[in-house]
């Protein structure tokens, strides 16, 4: 019997590629669950010899200062009656006699071993795979339930869910797949290895693979958007100004990004070089459409793309896919519009500045147009920049420019006074103790206009404004609530 137990656990630490002491721990946690129902509520110790497999059974009393439990515990006196080393939480260890194991005893154990050793497969499995999230993997189609299929990796099992195929792609059992590994979680009916042919990291770690600049750090990809089994558009930069990184992306006759495209059955790739200059690279992201002229609005992250007629639907691409892409790749909010749309939206975006410029500055037509050439295409823009952007323009002196941002501060708070429609009097933002004039434009582009506004406002509603932190926002709208009056008897 003793030997027996020896080899049972031999076989079931081989069977499941676990170690043999866990199977033997979790055999003397089987026996000691099973003991219970022979000797009630006493606390009981089960150990098998590691060498001859021989089982001992012992009732475990614990010295304590004050005995709560007295089939368990011991005092003091006790335990140094028993041994005048004893001291307190000292253990006493007294030989149980065997147990036999019936029906539901041996069912009992036979549970608790299989979960114990359930419990040590998930721990490997999630110490083997999650530090490998974002590999690619190589593994066998163990079976396929529903769509989603499930592969054999080796000691765990991984699984691709429809959503992480590419369209159209199937899978026999038996097939040999590579694929990318996206997550790792061990949940309570076991650990789970989560894969992916459709994730973005499956086409960056296919380029690493297949280009040996990127291994070697001369070519980085910045990054990369992705319509699984359509298009791929990535953005690469070359740490050596004597490599190429398109061209090393592409390689000889295309044959690196040919090994990419045939693994992901024919995906087209875009392959960008990467620059800093938002323009720029928005208009490298959207080839092959050929760009006329683009605009970057930074206050809003928005880039507005003039294209030729015949330019348009190739800019967009099919089913809006190619200014999709670009707008992930990017970064940037890509608006593409003909030549046509975009000098009629100009001519509108200029007829508004101009009358706004007559009315809120009290200036002619010629003087609104020389602002608006220089940039300048709203109230707000001269309220709260600075003076020396004004006095760069010719002719234009620091009194003429002072007197120009107060007139378009004042414009601000008279429209802010009729959208208020209410006789209270207006503050403006400068007025506000500790307020700059980054900051009040910074406020005037979300809409509060006035110190009267920023005072209602709630630190939550206002969008993050770089440099700002929470504590002086917070400081900002108490100081306007004090100039509003807030705070007087």
């Amino acid at each position: 019997m003793n030997a027996d137990m020896l080899a049972v656990a031999d076989a079931v630490a081989r069977e499941k590629s676990v170690e043999r002491e866990l199977v033997l721990e979790s055999m003397e946690q089987a026996l000691k669950t099973a003991a219970r129902r022979t000797y009630g509520t006493k606390v009981v110790e089960a150990n098998i010899d590691r060498l001859t497999g021989e089982l001992s059974l012992f009732h475990v009393r614990t010295v304590v200062d004050e005995v709560e439990d007295e089939e368990n515990e011991l005092t003091l006196e006790q335990g140094k009656a028993i041994d005048e080393n004893a001291s307190v939480d000292y253990q006493f260890r007294e030989p149980l006699a065997p147990i036999e194991l019936d029906r539901v005893a041996a069912q009992t154990a036979k549970q608790v071993i299989n979960q114990k050793i359930r419990e040590a497969e998930r721990a490997q499995v999630v110490a083997e795979y999650e530090p490998r999230v974002g590999e690619i993997v190589v593994g066998i189609v163990k079976r396929v339930e529903r769509g989603n299929v499930y592969v054999e990796l080796g000691r765990g099992e991984g699984v691709m869910y429809r959503e992480d195929l590419l369209p159209r792609e199937s899978f026999r059992q038996g097939d040999r797949v590579r694929t990318y590994l996206r997550e790792v979680r061990n949940q309570p009916k076991g650990a789970l290895v989560y894969l992916s042919r459709a994730d973005a990291g499956m086409v960056l770690r296919l380029f690493e693979q297949e280009v040996p600049e990127i291994q070697d750090g001369m070519v980085a990809i910045q990054a990369i958007s992705r319509d699984p089994g359509s298009r791929s558009k990535i953005a690469v930069i070359s740490t050596d100004v004597g490599v190429d990184p398109v061209g090393a992306c592409v390689g000889m006759r295309g044959a690196r990004v040919q090994a990419v495209v045939n693994e992901l059955h024919g995906e087209k790739i875009d392959i960008i070089e990467w620059t800093e200059d938002p323009a720029a690279f928005v208009v490298n992201a959207l080839a092959p459409a050929e760009v006329e002229r683009v605009l970057v609005d930074e206050d809003t992250g928005t880039i507005e793309v003039a294209v030729a007629e015949d330019q348009l639907a190739i800019a967009i691409g099919r089913r809006g896919q190619n200014v999709r892409l670009a707008s992930e790749l990017t970064g940037w909010k890509v608006e593409i519009m003909t030549l046509g749309d975009e000098k009629e939206k100009r001519a509108a975006e200029i007829k508004a500045a101009t009358e706004a410029f007559i009315a809120g500055l009290d200036i002619d037509e010629d003087f609104s147009v020389l602002l608006i050439g220089e940039g300048f295409m709203s109230l707000s823009d001269l309220a709260y920049c600075n003076l020396e952007e004004l006095t760069a323009i010719e002719g234009l002196e620091a009194e003429l420019a002072e007197e120009l941002q107060k007139r378009a501060r004042d414009g601000l708070l008279n429209s802010a006074l009729k959208e208020e429609g209410d006789d209270e009097p207006l503050i403006a933002l400068m007025d506000v103790e500790g307020m700059t004039a980054e900051i009040a434009e910074a406020f005037t582009l979300q809409g509060l206009v006035s110190a009267n506004a920023l005072a209602d406002a709630a630190s939550d509603e206002i969008e993050p404004i770089e440099g700002l932190e929470e504590e002086v926002l917070n400081t900002l709208i108490i100081a306007a609530r004090e100039a509003c009056g807030w705070f007087k008897d």
